[in-house]
């Protein structure tokens, strides 16, 4: 009989075990990104987040698991509940503590609930989605969220009493480009030309940029990569820092392997730079930061050497991260995301199921429109 249990962190299930059960799925899911974001001190009560897995083990081997926390706030989650946790609050409901399944800090897709290769995938989803539930209701929990879902978890989930959110994503898709001039030649004719005006502005800055992958990324490299991470938190008003230093340094030591990092350099010294991350064909862009503002050193560095680097790889998927219409202009297309959640008090449940209806209604009609109004020419093959 499966046994569930509720651990104090990632870091407790041995590694081996955890990442069998990712396998070839998303690399932010994996032992050595989780775990270090728990042992780098980034994850604190303080900050508004308390490590608990759910492993499951059936005859004591691992069957299934999920990254899940407790919640005191609703900061770094990316899908935004706000305006859910203000409504509470004018009805007298406690918003929180609530649980959150995902990957913190992280607006990225991928399973959330990790199931052993040969298992009957869509069952132990189901049975997690029940526990979850269970736990919200026993320990008096406002609601439970897992965010940025795949597709394939959303009709167990909804079997377990959750409800579907719909979000949107501008990612990259290969059209099987042969080179970065393929890439370009989807566009019409207006915005091609602004993007090579772009991309000679930074040649004429005397700016030279590198991609550096696995172990070509060196020592030095990680605390100019943290210093633009931290650059950027400073530009933005609502800038929050999450990580830390110490988060830096662990992920160098232990997943340099997944690491990509695009770094401008003027005159041999770094002014700007991505944190990206890659595996099994997709590159995912994490954090982007400058030392001075350089016109349209943004887009060369975070999307043009990426995509360029994309296209050289044989990558089928570049998926920047959240926010940006002017991702869609540069060809990054409208891609839904999804997001399911269960909600204990029945007043709260109703007046969210209202909004998400609405909401999914508008979002979808979002969707059509931008696939109706691409940036990029309708597709052909090339060469024909």
């Amino acid at each position: 009989m499966a046994e569930l249990e509720l651990l104090d962190g990632v870091h407790q299930v041995d590694p081996v075990e955890w990442n069998a059960l990712v396998g070839t799925g998303s690399p932010f899911l994996e032992w050595e990104w989780l775990a270090s974001l728990e042992q780098a001190g980034v994850l604190e009560p303080e900050r508004g987040w308390i490590s608990k897995p759910i492993v499951v083990r059936d005859q004591g081997e691992l069957v299934a698991a999920c990254p899940a926390y407790l919640k005191l706030n609703s900061e770094g989650e990316f899908v935004f509940d706000w305006h859910w946790a203000d409504a509470a609050e004018r009805a007298g409901i406690a918003y929180y503590p609530k649980l959150l399944v995902g990957v913190p800090f992280t607006p990225v897709a991928g399973q959330r609930v990790l199931v052993r290769p040969g298992e009957r995938r869509a069952s132990w989803v189901r049975v997690v989605g029940d526990a979850l539930r269970q736990l919200c209701d026993d320990n008096g929990l406002s609601s439970v969220h897992v965010n940025f879902c795949q597709e394939d978890e959303i009709e167990p989930l909804r079997a377990a009493g959750f409800d579907l959110r719909i979000g949107v994503q501008y990612q990259w898709r290969n059209r099987e480009y042969a080179t970065f001039e393929d890439y370009l030649m989807q566009f019409r004719s207006k915005r091609r030309n602004q993007m090579r005006r772009e991309l000679r502005g930074i040649d004429a800055a005397g700016i030279h940029i590198d991609t550096l992958v696995g172990d070509a990324i060196e020592d030095d490299h990680i605390p100019a990569i943290y210093r633009f991470y931290l650059a950027t938190l400073d530009k933005k008003y609502y800038g929050r820092q999450y990580l830390n230093a110490a988060f830096f340094q662990l992920i160098a030591e232990r997943f340099r392997h997944r690491l990509c990092f695009v770094l401008a350099r003027r005159q041999e010294r770094f002014v700007a730079g991505t944190f990206n991350v890659q595996k099994e064909g997709v590159l995912y862009g994490r954090y982007w930061g400058a030392d001075r503002e350089i016109r349209n050193l943004h887009f060369g560095v975070a999307y043009y050497a990426a995509v360029d680097h994309c296209i050289r790889s044989g990558f089928t998927r570049f998926e920047p991260g959240a926010g940006g219409e002017f991702k869609r202009t540069r060809g990054f297309e409208a891609t839904p995301t999804w997001s399911m959640h269960y909600v204990r008090d029945g007043r709260l449940e109703r007046a969210i199921a209202r909004f998400l209806e609405q909401e999914r209604t508008e979002v979808q009609q979002a969707l059509q429109w931008y696939e109706e109004h691409s940036a990029l020419k309708p597709r052909v093959e090339l060469g024909s």
